[in-house]
């Protein structure tokens, strides 16, 4: 994703940026981690409408005075609507996801999107890879098959909803990479809040009364949209202090995150294999991110 704000004159701070990096990390897994507690609780497509108009909400009270019309304007419209639609993929895949499989294990599946963006960065993008790079993504699979190993734990339906995210976040990644040279990136958040708003609203006749939110539920569904909000925020703020070539190997501690977090709400523990791919998966990504820009996984 590209900066959300344009660059200033103001000097740039490196160390500041990597912190503000690591805490918008931090505000991604918190939100995977209570999109899991709540999809354990509630239907899914509940769960993704009540995150979607938060941030609606929040983006239309804080853009919509200053921007205005410029605030849905674009330049390449249908682009944008199937990267808000990717993004509404990913939501859904995600969440149902988290529902069965443990939360460090579903966001290192997640990690293979990066690497299949760099495969298809020749054929889509006319990037150059290299050896090095190519080397690096076939490590980074293996990982990933350690994780998702046949004999392993986890359920293959959860297994295969996190795959699908995967997929849908490439297209997310490749389409932002495409559109980042025309389109604003506050237009383009909009219009994916937009959009899951819309779709997952339509869905409400069907899910609203099947379990009613009590007054804690609306209250952790405010603060779900708003962790997406402020992390996002977080997220492009740290790129004017950072370059992307900086940060780009910092988006592995989201694996960290979500390992601790897992093991302190849910109990859950990743075994000696599931880590050990995990780590041959981070370490992959940083020799990509290292040889070259390295596209960032999404959590929303």
């Amino acid at each position: 994703m590209h900066r959300l704000f344009p660059q200033t004159d103001a000097p740039r701070v490196p160390l500041r940026g990597m912190l503000i990096y690591a805490f918008a990390l931090l505000l991604f897994s918190c939100m995977d981690a209570l999109s899991k507690y709540l999809a354990l609780r509630h239907p899914v497509p509940q769960v993704a409408w009540m995150r979607y108009i938060v941030n609606l909400l929040l983006m239309t009270g804080i853009f919509a005075p200053s921007m205005r019309g410029r605030l849905v304007t674009t330049q390449r419209g249908f682009l944008v609507f199937l990267r808000a639609m990717c993004l509404v993929a990913i939501t859904l895949c995600m969440m149902f996801a988290l529902r069965r499989l443990p939360l460090a294990e579903a966001t290192s599946i997640l990690f293979v999107a990066p690497l299949i963006v760099v495969l298809l960065a020749r054929p889509v993008l006319q990037e150059r890879i290299g050896a090095v790079r190519w080397g690096a993504v076939l490590v980074g699979f293996c990982g990933v098959l350690l994780v998702v190993r046949p004999s392993g734990t986890l359920d293959s339906i959860g297994v295969a909803f996190a795959l699908a995210t995967a997929l849908s976040s490439t297209g997310y990644q490749l389409l932002t990479r495409i559109l980042s040279h025309t389109e604003n990136a506050i237009v383009m958040l909009y219009y994916a809040a937009l959009a899951g708003t819309i779709v997952f609203g339509l869905t409400m006749p069907w899910f609203w009364y099947a379990t009613v939110p009590s007054a804690l539920d609306l209250v952790l569904y405010c603060s779900l949209g708003t962790l997406g909000f402020v992390g996002h925020l977080c997220f492009n703020l740290a790129f004017r202090d950072a370059p992307a070539s900086l940060l780009a190997p910092v988006t592995y501690l989201q694996l960290v995150w979500a390992g601790l977090l897992g093991w302190l709400i849910f109990a859950q523990v990743p075994d000696g294999f599931t880590l050990l791919g995990m780590a041959i998966v981070a370490v992959s990504g940083v020799v990509v991110a290292a040889i070259g820009r390295q596209p960032e996984p999404v959590t929303e």
